[in-house]
Formats: structure tokens, sequence, C-alpha cells
């Protein structure tokens, strides 16, 4: 859910190569079936108003900082899943939530890189706030089987190069969770009930993937993932506090900038999606990164 502006405006075999229109399509297919098959408690306006704001502040910030061309992809994503996820009375709470999720790109930065996933902050604030909630029991098992198979196909056709923390996230998520039911003795329906939230996946598949939020390198992904299990889960069965992997990302995102550091690689590229070298070719690949960049 990040979004690189490059130098210049992206051709055409560029942009049909972007895994973020992949995403946007899966995303926008659940909210149809959601909307319409589903009855998701969401009004259209609330559609209109969160993609409207979103948009609107995306180009804000493009004009602001100069932007070489404005591109609504990174947007559209982050103000689909507020769509999916955040639930509110007030069409106000929805503008703020967009406003926070779009703004947080353009003015929490380190180093050219925004710190926290802008979705999962707007989330955070509104749920600290008491001013919204999320519905994880809206999806139905049909919808999250379809869902699941929709998300794990594009990671398949994208190949975005984060396939390895979206799977190493639900690896620890889901093993310490079966290995928690294990031990206290609980029946393992327990934790497969728990994992077939609709929250889950899109936090697993477009929040902690961001490649703009997430570590440079691969080790540091398969560590952050890690990181942000272990978190998710305390904040869950020590806190008592529901939407863990939310909170989990949240708490680690700040640590993002010294896992880079200690572990430096190249720094990920929408155009061209990449694995991350380390050490070896971090030099020769930091002097042929554009000067500045905003995602």
């Amino acid at each position: 859910m990040g979004q690189d502006s490059g130098t210049s405006q992206p051709n055409q075999l560029t942009l049909w190569r972007d895994p973020r229109l992949y995403q946007i399509v899966s995303l926008s297919t659940l909210l149809f079936y959601g909307l319409f098959f589903l009855h998701f408690d969401i009004s259209i306006w609330q559609i209109a108003i969160t993609l409207g704001v979103a948009q609107l502040i995306q180009y804000a910030g493009t004009r602001h900082f100069n932007l070489p061309f404005f591109d609504p992809k990174s947007a559209l994503i982050s103000s689909l899943s507020l769509c999916l996820l955040l639930r509110t009375n007030d069409l106000a709470i929805v503008a703020l939530a967009a406003f926070i999720a779009i703004t947080s790109k353009f003015v929490i930065r380190w180093k050219d890189k925004h710190v926290f996933n802008p979705t999962n902050l707007a989330l955070v604030v509104i749920l600290t706030s008491g001013l919204g909630w999320i519905s994880p029991g809206q999806w139905g098992q049909v919808a999250w089987f379809g869902f699941l198979i929709a998300c794990l196909g594009s990671l398949v056709v994208t190949r975005a190069a984060r396939v390895d923390i979206t799977l190493t996230f639900l690896t620890f998520y889901v093993g310490l969770l079966i290995a928690r039911a294990l031990w206290l003795g609980d029946p393992l329906t327990i934790p497969l009930h728990q994992i077939q939230s609709g929250a889950l996946l899109i936090f697993s598949f477009f929040m902690i993937s961001d490649p703009k939020t997430t570590p440079d390198a691969r080790s540091g992904r398969i560590l952050f993932a890690l990181l942000v299990a272990l978190t998710a889960l305390s904040v869950q069965f020590h806190f008592f506090k529901p939407n863990g992997p939310l909170w989990g990302l949240i708490v680690c995102s700040p640590l993002v900038p010294l896992i880079d550091r200690l572990l430096p690689a190249l720094r990920y590229d929408w155009a061209k999606p990449t694995t991350g070298r380390t050490h070896e070719s971090v030099s020769l690949a930091l002097s042929l990164q554009p000067q500045r960049r905003l995602s």
C-alpha cells in the first residue's frame, strides 16, 4: 500500500507489470461482492467519500511535494482496504481515516521511506479514539475462501517480491496459534476459526506485505514478520485486545529503519520488483538509486 513516484511517468509496459493493479482488482471485486451479495454494513456514500478523499489528498501531496506525476494506485489500495475494514456511523470519521492514511505517506517518513502502512495507521488511530470499529465476521466462509484464493493467485501473478513476508507472517502467526491451542488442550477448531477472518487476509496480503514500509532485505523481512506475529499474539492474548495484527504492525513499524541499517539491501521499486540483494551489492545499488524518491 505504498507508492513509488519514480522520476518519470511509467510507460504502458511498466504500467501493466505494476503489482498494485492486481491488488486493486482483488480488493474491488471483494468490495463489490460484499456490498451487493453479502450486504456489508457500508453505504455508497461511505465508499465514495473514502475513495474521493484519498485521491484528493494524494493529488494535493503530489502537487505540494512537486512529484513528477499523479499516481492514484497507492491511494486507491489504501482506501479500498478502509472500505472493507472500517465501520463507523459518521461520514466525517470516514473522511478523517482517508486523510490520515494518505497524509501519513508524505509526512511521517525516514530517509525517503514512509514509516507506517497508511491503512494500518488510520485504522489504529480511529480504533484507539473509539470512533469506529472493524467487523471481521462479515465475510462468510464462501467469501473468505474465495478471497484467499484471489490473494494467493495475485502473489503468483504479480511476483511483487514480498511473498516471503506474507508467508512468513502467516506461518508464524498460524503456527503459534496452533501451538497455543495444543499447549492449552483446546481443540484445533478454535485456531482454525480464528484465522478465518477477512481482516487477517487483508492484513497479510495488503498491509504487512507493503514494500514501502517493510525491511528491504529478505532476512530483515523474516525477522520483522516474526516480531509482528509475536507482538500481535501478545496484544491479543495478554492484553485481550482484538485485531492483534494491526497493533503488532503499528508497534513494530518504527523498527524498520533499524533493521534496514543492520541488514541493508536494495530499496524496492514498483516498476522493477526485486527480492532485495544484500551487503555485497548494496553499495552499487545505492549509487544507482534516484537521489529523491517520495513514496
